[in-house]
């Protein structure tokens, strides 16, 4: 069953996944280029991905292919990146 669009959750849920990402990779020590250039994105690529924005009112979307490789470079699993859950996703 397809999930309903709802752009202000994914909005939401993209800025949670950003700041995570940015947590996780200052915790660690490492810098935006670094963190980039190891799960080989660029580093306008990544700062997007904090940002939770490709646009001004564009949420980011991040393939599963780069979240896994942004993990795996900040030495995480995907439920310790991932915010917790999309709300209202089990109930849709």
């Amino acid at each position: 069953m397809a999930v309903k669009d709802d752009s202000k959750e994914w909005a939401r849920y993209a800025k949670e996944l950003g700041v995570n990402l940015q947590r996780l990779r200052v915790e660690r020590g490492l810098t935006q280029e670094r963190v980039a250039y190891d799960a080989g994105l660029s580093r306008y690529q990544y700062q997007r991905m904090e940002w939770g924005k490709i646009g001004k009112d564009t949420p980011a979307n991040p393939t599963l292919k780069t979240i896994m490789a942004v993990a795996q470079v900040l030495g995480v699993t995907l439920d310790e990146l991932l915010p917790p859950s999309w709300p209202d996703l089990h109930a849709r």
